[in-house]
């Protein structure tokens, strides 16, 4: 499984993922402007079947609207130190 770790998730979290998952990566390390347009994001990650792991619900109302893939993992934990 294929992680995109979104702009409001700490990059530092990659590292920590590496081990239990095929690849993680940050959407700042992609090519993506910064900051990426949350549209770009879901097309990149389609083109590349990545999961989008998020703090942003505007990703649901992606998902609701276009459906899937890529799927969407939000994190509903608030503020939270790694």
């Amino acid at each position: 499984m294929k992680l995109l770790l979104d702009a409001n998730l700490s990059w530092r979290l990659c590292s920590d993922l590496e081990d239990h998952f095929d690849i993680v990566k940050h959407v700042d390390s992609i090519g993506l402007n910064v900051p990426a347009k949350d549209q770009d994001i879901w097309q990149w990650s389609r083109q590349n079947d990545f999961l989008i792991v998020t703090n942003d619900e505007d990703f649901l109302d992606l998902l609701l609207v276009k459906g899937f893939p890529p799927h969407v993992v939000l994190l509903r934990t608030g503020n939270q130190s790694n």
